[in-house]
């Protein structure tokens, strides 16, 4: 069937897979070097809890068959060492379908992963990298062309992260509708990176110019992916423009990387290279591809209707292997940063002069004179769960009181995910949280202070808990 592929995008494909590689490298090293304090055996959220409360159906995964933190460690280094292998192109020199076991490994395996991962991996862009790395799976290797019906399906998942986003924010908070929600974004987005500071302190007027070309680029770009050359790498540019532009604004994990790689796929680089010499695809792929296209067509329907639907919900699976879902971000802004800032003391008995000290976290704002630094496409899954908890301790409740009892422990684990801990030696007698009100300090008050930021004592997050007689119950919870 000569229809079935597109010769001059071989380099896009190319590209697509080696980028799509090093983000699989990025999430399975992220989960092999925070698994054990978040969901490991005598982690917060304990896997085999996890499972005992849940079936087959519902996470489907390899940890059904087996569970232990060994186990968990070993799938995610072999997690590393296949997309150490993806990125090297080996599976240019294997057999397509041999190439297409090598694509189907890292996928089934962060499957598992997700599945398990319970609240800390509650994110979208997890679904967006299953998604993609899924039809990865069938966009074949050098010794065939890419398959057209494939490469339409990578744009149909581009078009829904752009237009989805861009949907949520229209129908949401009306900042982004009159044009201000930048006012405000760059100081209380969930992990500011090292230039969010000097982003925020932009004028007003350029803030508006940034929302309006956001909203160009989220509801109109997306719908010339589908039109002829050059235009879909156009538009495709434009996206990369943007997420290049979110990247250096903050820390979105890797949200932003998978976007843009979903974009490079799209871009026709037939100008720069000649497409090298490749056989017709065998027929036996040309069935694959086509039940897969009519696979992901038919579980569009839900996510579709949900584009259309005035109740647009945000980054939702609604099939057990997130092969098509829904997604969108910051569709309401928060006007003010809370921070809940966690500190220990080593005084056994409390009184009005016990001296507190504040443990670090490494992404997360806390001390007011450290700039944030950069991190994505790395997630610092608990201190993006810890911006969460600020604004509602309804969201730290499963975790919140586990994450202290371990520091009433000093437990290994849980302090290799902090930046600082006051307490080295021995573990404190109490630890409390204070919730906090944060706010980007000026260009006078930097100069004076030398802090980039200015905070302000709120309330009470959880009062003093230890181990002794008010001890953390076995649940976690004060």
């Amino acid at each position: 069937m000569e229809w079935f592929t597109a010769d001059g995008y071989w380099l896009s494909r190319l590209i697509f897979q080696r980028a799509l590689a090093g983000i699989y490298l990025v999430a399975f090293l992220t989960a092999a070097l925070q698994f054990r304090a978040l969901i490991g055996e005598s982690g917060m959220l304990p896997v085999p809890d996890f499972l005992r409360r849940t079936d087959w159906r519902s996470t489907p995964g390899l940890f059904r068959l087996h569970y232990s933190d060994r186990f968990f460690a070993l799938v995610c280094w072999a997690g590393c060492a296949l997309a150490v292998a993806l990125m090297a192109g080996v599976d240019a020199h294997v057999p397509l379908w041999a190439a297409m076991v090598l694509w189907a490994l890292p996928w089934a395996l962060y499957l598992s992963i997700v599945q398990v991962g319970q609240t800390w991996y509650g994110f979208g862009w997890e679904s967006l990298l299953l998604e993609t790395g899924f039809l990865a799976v069938f966009l074949g290797n050098g010794d065939t062309a890419p398959p057209v019906l494939v490469l339409w399906l990578l744009r149909w998942v581009l078009f829904r992260v752009e237009f989805g986003a861009g949907l949520i924010k229209i129908r949401g908070d009306e900042c982004w509708r009159n044009l201000t929600c930048l006012y405000f974004h760059h100081e209380t987005q969930p992990m500011p990176g090292p230039l969010s500071w000097f982003f925020h302190r932009l004028p007003r007027p350029v803030h508006r110019v940034e929302v309006a070309a956001n909203h160009v680029t989220q509801l109109l770009v997306p719908v010339l992916l589908f039109t002829p050359q050059p235009v879909a790498s156009a538009a495709a540019g434009l996206m990369i423009v943007t997420q290049l532009w979110l990247v250096v604004s903050g820390n979105f994990a890797w949200l932003n990387w998978v976007t843009i790689t979903l974009a490079l796929s799209a871009v026709d680089w037939s100008l720069f290279a000649e497409p090298p010499a490749q056989s017709a695809p065998p027929l036996w792929y040309e069935i694959v591809v086509i039940a897969v296209t009519a696979l992901v067509v038919f579980l569009s329907y839900r996510p579709a209707r949900n584009l259309i639907s005035r109740r647009q919900v945000m980054n939702r699976s609604f099939d057990p292997l997130h092969l098509v879902n829904t997604y969108g971000a910051f569709g309401s802004i928060s006007r003010v940063r809370l921070e809940v800032v966690v500190e220990g003391t080593d005084e056994q008995l409390l009184h009005d002069g016990t001296v507190w000290q504040e443990y670090g976290f490494r992404g997360k704002p806390g001390d007011p004179r450290r700039l944030p630094r950069q991190f994505a496409p790395y997630h610092l899954r608990l201190d993006w769960l810890m911006w969460f908890a600020a604004l509602s301790p309804a969201y730290a409740g499963p975790w919140f009181g586990p994450f202290v009892a371990r520091l009433l422990e000093n437990d290994r684990d849980t302090l290799r995910l902090l930046r600082h801990n006051p307490f080295p030696e021995v573990p404190p007698a109490h630890v409390r949280a204070r919730l906090y009100h944060y706010r980007y300090t000026t260009w006078r008050e930097l100069r004076a202070t030398g802090h980039w930021w200015h905070r302000t004592y709120v309330r009470d997050f959880m009062p003093p808990v230890s181990l002794g007689p008010s001890r953390v119950s076995p649940t976690g919870r004060p």
